[in-house]
């Protein structure tokens, strides 16, 4: 290898490593999922969404109108732990992208 390859090859890892920190400091810095309700979860008025398209602007207005910090969207083969959130909404949609239930669990 002549001097000029070693020296490009430390210089384009040195970049490459300099670029993987960069980005890496990127993802490190985001806070994450935003709660934008009260963070509280409330079920009582989403009997509206059953049968309706799993859509993002259904989902959208499931979460505001919940109240939850979290959705939690199930496909049909989807498993759940048995745990409890105060803030999540458990979306249950069938194989035809339709909303089975809506619940806080």
């Amino acid at each position: 290898m002549t001097r000029f390859a070693r020296s490009m090859s430390g210089t384009a890892g040195a970049v490459l490593a300099v670029c993987g920190a960069a980005l890496l400091a990127g993802c490190l810095s985001d806070p994450g999922p935003r709660i934008g309700g009260s963070g509280r979860c409330s079920d009582a008025g989403l009997g509206w969404a059953i049968g309706q398209p799993a859509d993002e602007a259904t989902m959208r207005r499931l979460l505001r109108e919940s109240g939850a910090g979290l959705i939690d969207p199930l496909g049909p083969d989807s498993r759940v732990r048995g745990d409890h959130r105060d803030d999540r909404l458990r979306v249950r949609i069938d194989a035809d992208n339709r909303i089975r239930s809506a619940r806080c669990e």
